[in-house]
């Protein structure tokens, strides 16, 4: 998760696709060179078993001189050794 963050805040759509499920990824990640990103905290990990997993994240950033927070539980699948996202987990 950090890692996609991170991603998002150097626009390197080319590392977002390659982490993002291949049959589940948009065909346009829409990236904002005026977002400036002010933070990522990890509220929480779980494993459903050994490929799957969730994390629940708040990461904060300012677009347009306003500020939004982004909440999410999101859902990891294990493929070959390495983590792919899917999308926002269901709320539970």
């Amino acid at each position: 998760m950090r890692s996609r963050y991170t991603a998002f805040t150097l626009m390197d759509e080319a590392y977002l696709r390659a982490t993002w499920l291949p049959e589940r990824t948009p065909k346009v990640i829409h990236l904002n060179a005026g977002a400036k990103w002010l933070g990522l905290v990890i509220k929480s990990t779980a494993m459903q078993s050994d490929v799957e997993g969730t994390v629940h994240f708040v990461a904060r950033v300012r677009e347009d001189g306003r500020g939004h927070r982004i909440e999410e539980n999101s859902r990891f699948v294990k493929q070959a050794g390495a983590w792919f996202y899917v999308a926002a987990a269901d709320a539970a």
